[in-house]
This record gives structure tokens, C-alpha cells and sequence, in this order.
């Protein structure tokens, strides 16, 4: 696949509030390389969203403050001017968002939006920009798109919101698609249209997916490599046949066994004891460690180094799993 596309070095993301300053991503590192597709799965709020939205270069530089490096071809977008950003994010990078009813402007018809992302960023005629949408319409899978051209958000269903929205990311044929929860709010048939849609879109133009998710089931079916966030940090990562079959970190495994399953024996289903941490003042050791039924003491102490497994790829962030953990155990306890 070659070099990467998109590198995240040591991202870290921070909120003030009234209480305290909230670290919602607390030094998140990876990389997604051309024509891969990439899950990022986890609870709600564990940094998944906000992750997203600082490389769209959606959150406001008043209100957030970000360190570390996020890398787009070459280009260090933390610190890139707001005016050069406009140039990249619709072009370079697209995003399709959880909920399109609130993505999409409601007093625009649908095809100047689309329109207004064309003529931003390529030099065309409107009434080229205007066939343009329509094929993209069309593409995605609404019928009869020169008259859907006319109409508001409000007037089309749920399933085709989603598909506008999706029309919207990829109009300007971007790199890099970052799909925040596309089918949540679907039901399960549309949600697989969606799915098979998106994957058929980067055959077609060659992008990168960044699937942000807590669904295992959409990631076990559409994803090369999953990455599983807890309390604002990466805990593990690998391929997705390693996650779901050689899961290493507790948290991972909990995951899995939180999915119902529809075949073999009746089982009663499994949730994760406990909540998510708060992260104003989070706790120097593993994040995960009030929750893990394995915790030792070191755990709560000292945050694991992200380690190596056994296959090449897989990597989690646990004291249980590595013989060069467990000589640091050994340290430690001396």
C-alpha cells in the first residue's frame, strides 16, 4: 500500500470546563495508508468522535487546545492556518457524520449543497458542477437525483439523508473518508446498503476509510485493521482477524463478549462492569484497570508500553500479555 497516507503522532486533545480541563485524547499515535480501510471502536466517550473532528479540523482553536502532530501528505494539519485548512477539508479529506439530519443544512436544498463544495474547490462552470451532483446522487443510489436536486433534508427519510450525506463526502473524490457512526441511526437492512455502498465508493475512487464505530459486527466485515480507544488512549490495535480471534487486552476481549450471538449455544449477554473514567483528572496507570477483572497493582500505578504480540501488527498496551512486561513486573515489585 506504501507509505502512509495519514499519521497521528501523539495526539493529544484538551477541553476546559467549569470542573476542570478534560483530556478527551490523551496521545493517540497511528496511521492509515492508501485504500485501507481502518476501524476506530470503543464506547461513547472515549475519544473516537474527537479524534475525527481534529483531523477534519472541526474543533475550535478557542475552545480546545491540541498537541502532537496529525500528518496529511506531508503537511502537519494542527498547525495549519484555519484559511489553508478550507483547501483540504472537503477536497483532501471528506467526512460523513452521525446524524445528517443536523450535518445537513436545513434551509439549503440539497444540491446546492453539493454544489457549493464543487465550485469551492474545482474551477468549473455551475451548470457543470450541477451535472456533476446529479451523477453523484445518482451513484449513491437516489432515484430520479435531478428532482432530489430541488428538495430540502427534511423531505427525504432517514436512509436517504445518509445517502446524501455520503454524496457530500465523496463530491470532490477526497483521500481520505472519515465516516463518524454512518449507520447508527439505520435500521439493519439500510445500514448494509450503506456499508456495501461505501465499500463499492472506495474501490472506485481509491480512498481511505476511517471507520469510527461501536458496532463489531460493520468491523469485522468491512475493516483491514481495527484500533480499540479506552479513556482518550489506544489500548490495542491490529488486524481485524487478530482483534476478533487473539484478542490481548481485557478490554477488547470485554467488547467481544458484549456482541449477542445468533448462532450455537443460547448464551446470556456479557457487559463490562462499571464506567468509563472520568477524564479531568485521569489515573496515571491503565485507565481500563477500576474495570479489569486480571488488575494487579502495577496496573493502577504505570500505563503498560504499547507491546508487540505474537504476530506482527498486533499491539496492546497490557502488563498481562509480554514476557518483557513481566520482567518490568519483576522491576517493580523490587
Amino acid at each position: 500500500m506504501g507509505e502512509a497516507l495519514l499519521t497521528l503522532e501523539e495526539l493529544r486533545v484538551t477541553f476546559p470546563t467549569y470542573a476542570g480541563l478534560v483530556q478527551a485524547v490523551r496521545g493517540v499515535s497511528f496511521e492509515i495508508k492508501p485504500q485501507e480501510t481502518v476501524a476506530l471502536v470503543g464506547e461513547s466517550g472515549c475519544g473516537k468522535s474527537v479524534t475525527a473532528l481534529s483531523i477534519m479540523g472541526l474543533l475550535s482553536r478557542k475552545n480546545s487546545r491540541m498537541e502532537g502532530r496529525i500528518l496529511f501528505g506531508g503537511v502537519d494539519l494542527v498547525t495549519l492556518p484555519e484559511r489553508l485548512f478550507r483547501g483540504i477539508r472537503g477536497k483532501e479529506i471528506g467526512m460523513i457524520f452521525q446524524d445528517p439530519m443536523t450535518a445537513l443544512n436545513p434551509t439549503m436544498k440539497v444540491g446546492n449543497q453539493i454544489i457549493e463544495g464543487l465550485l469551492r474547490h474545482h474551477k468549473i462552470s455551475r451548470k457543470a458542477a450541477r451535472s456533476r451532483a446529479t451523477q453523484i446522487l445518482t451513484r449513491v443510489g437516489l432515484a430520479d437525483a435531478t428532482r432530489r436536486l430541488e428538495q430540502y433534508p427534511h423531505e427525504f427519510s432517514g436512509g436517504m439523508r445518509q445517502r446524501v450525506m455520503i454524496a457530500l463526502a465523496i463530491a470532490c473524490q477526497p483521500k481520505l473518508i472519515i465516516a463518524d457512526e454512518p449507520t447508527t441511526a439505520l435500521d439493519v437492512t439500510i445500514q448494509s446498503q450503506v456499508l456495501v455502498l461505501l465499500k463499492e465508493l472506495q474501490e472506485e475512487h481509491g480512498c481511505s476509510i476511517l471507520l469510527i464505530t461501536h458496532d463489531l459486527g460493520v468491523v469485522a466485515k468491512f475493516c483491514d485493521r481495527v484500533m480499540v480507544m479506552y479513556a482518550g488512549q489506544i489500548c490495542e490495535s491490529g488486524t481485524a482477524e487478530q482483534i476478533f480471534y487473539r484478542a490481548a487486552h481485557p478490554y477488547t476481549r470485554g467488547l467481544l463478549d458484549s456482541i449477542p450471538r445468533v448462532h450455537g449455544e443460547k448464551m446470556p449477554l456479557k457487559a463490562i462492569a462499571g464506567s468509563p473514567p472520568s477524564l479531568i483528572q485521569p489515573m496515571p496507570g491503565c485507565p481500563f484497570a477500576p474495570r479489569c477483572p486480571f488488575a494487579i497493582g502495577i496496573c493502577a500505578e504505570e500505563r503498560a508500553a504499547f507491546i508487540p504480540q505474537n504476530e506482527e501488527g498486533h499491539k496492546a498496551a497490557c502488563w498481562l500479555h509480554d514476557a518483557r512486561a513481566a520482567r518490568a513486573l519483576e522491576e517493580f515489585k523490587k
